[in-house]
């Protein structure tokens, strides 16, 4: 069956395997999330600070349901990672927020981390790409896996990389199964670099090296283009990174206006110029 990859779980290992014990949480078991002052090592590098993060949250559960007794060390990991997020997130999320924001949640394996950063980021500041593989209550009185995928910001606060942003967006199982070329990076590449910005004059064959997926194609422009996707754990491809190749023969990135592309299908001008900036 061809989209039998849209219903499969990820086979991946937990890359939040640092070993936080119960000794570790039981310094912290007494105090008010507003209290903990965490050591500086927790935050050496960007990628440090979130497997730390991850791996801190990795045994907690604030589920209504689900499991046999206490889970992992329930909620004591939350005030600790509460105190991964930079002061003007804090400022944006209050505690309670925080911790409604861990509702059925019974378990978290970070599966997937890539460094997405831009060039032209602000110094001191970083974007990651991530997917978790959470354990939740199901309808019929179980736990099930779910999957999420989305984005999260870094920035260097007196010396120390903490959060500065979470974006999560859910995986449904059932949707790229059954519809649309949205979920499929050759199909998106052809319909909307193709058909809506009339961009395509030749598509080379997908380069794939894990869950990373590399399309190249050349323009009618006669430039060379590269669009990256990462494949998700239901089989969606996610657009991360646009590049055209420059005089120098370097992929250089770039943000090509869609919208633009779209306005242009549904009104159609003799001159269909390609909308990107750099």
């Amino acid at each position: 069956m061809n989209n039998e990859l849209y219903f499969r779980p990820s086979p991946l290992s937990a890359l939040n395997n640092r070993n936080f014990d119960y000794e570790f949480f039981d310094k912290y078991s007494n105090e008010d999330y507003n209290k903990i002052v965490l050591p500086d090592w927790l935050f050496k590098s960007p990628e440090d600070t979130i497997i730390n993060y991850f791996s801190i949250l990795r045994e907690a559960a604030n589920i209504s349901q689900g499991g046999c007794g206490t889970i992992g060390f329930a909620q004591m990991s939350y005030p600790i990672a509460y105190n991964f997020l930079t002061s003007v997130y804090q400022n944006r999320l209050d505690y309670n927020s925080y911790l409604n924001s861990f509702k059925d949640i019974g378990h978290i394996n970070l599966i997937k981390l890539n460094n997405i950063t831009d060039e032209n980021a602000p110094k001191g500041t970083y974007e990651y790409f991530i997917e978790i593989e959470a354990i939740e209550p199901s309808f019929n009185g179980n736990t099930s896996f779910a999957y999420y995928y989305g984005f999260i910001d870094i920035k260097n606060e007196n010396g120390k990389y903490k959060i500065s942003k979470i974006d999560l967006r859910g995986e449904d199982f059932l949707c790229a199964a059954y519809h649309g070329w949205k979920h499929n990076a050759e199909l998106y590449v052809d319909t909307v670099y193709g058909d809506w910005c009339k961009l395509l004059k030749k598509r080379y064959p997908t380069e794939q090296n894990g869950y990373i997926k590399n399309i190249y194609v050349v323009g009618k422009d006669g430039h060379d283009y590269k669009f990256q996707f990462f494949q998700l754990t239901n089989g969606t491809d996610i657009e991360i990174h646009q590049f055209t190749k420059d005089v120098n023969n370097k992929w250089t990135p770039i943000k090509i206006d869609v919208n633009k592309c779209i306005e242009r299908w549904r009104f159609p001008h003799p001159y269909f110029p390609i909308y990107f900036m750099f």
